[in-house]
């Protein structure tokens, strides 16, 4: 950000009184303009052993494939927003389940929340930010053409939920080691990791 939204003027980095971190701040209305991580919302729609995958149409990761996910808008909840970017990327209806992940990633800023969900209806087809949707099986997951680390390590705990036969909610951050490419999942660790197993909480 280089000008004030609110009156056009160049903006400058300081730190406001009673701050304790620099922000954007107008020198000539003193607004102070706030960059705040962004909410992505997403689907692991599971049918069977099967996961519902698109296959991106646009970039970053054009051609490589993802869960259904993007950007939560302004008046939805995080629900609601998951189950329309499932609708929009792979023209599937689908019923939201249970949380199942929230990763965030302070490095760019972004914090992902993704749900379990099932179809409600059978059809399914490429939205216009898709070349292609398919239901894979989790045996088939197609590791090495992911489109994004937060992707490869949501499909990963799918893949051990199912093993363990248990269904449970993943929190955590993914950290990148500041090497190599961003996109690689091998230059992540997961911090602050805990699982809840919402199995266990609904026999209690």
């Amino acid at each position: 950000m280089n000008y004030c939204p609110a009156c056009a003027a160049p903006l400058v980095e300081r730190v406001p009184e009673g701050d304790d971190r620099p922000r954007h701040v107008c020198p000539a209305c003193d607004a102070v303009h706030y960059r705040n991580p962004i909410p992505v919302v997403g689907c692991v729609v599971e049918r069977g052993s099967e996961v519902l995958l698109c296959r991106r149409a646009i970039e970053p990761s054009h051609g490589l494939w993802t869960l259904p996910a993007g950007f939560l808008e302004i008046g939805e909840t995080a629900r609601a927003g998951a189950r329309r970017e499932t609708w929009e990327e792979a023209c599937a209806d689908v019923e939201i389940i249970a949380p199942f992940a929230q990763f965030d990633l302070p490095h760019i800023g972004q914090t992902y929340s993704m749900f379990r969900a099932r179809m409600r209806t059978p059809e399914f087809a490429a939205g216009d930010e898709s070349l292609e949707v398919e239901f894979v099986d989790l045996a088939h997951i197609p590791w090495s053409e992911l489109a994004f680390p937060v992707i490869h390590f949501a499909l990963r705990y799918v893949v051990e939920d199912r093993a363990a036969q248990r269904s449970a909610l993943h929190l955590g951050a993914l950290v990148w080691n500041g090497e190599g490419s961003r996109f690689d999942a091998g230059q992540y660790a997961v911090d602050e990791y805990d699982r809840i197993d919402l199995d266990a909480r609904s026999s209690d």
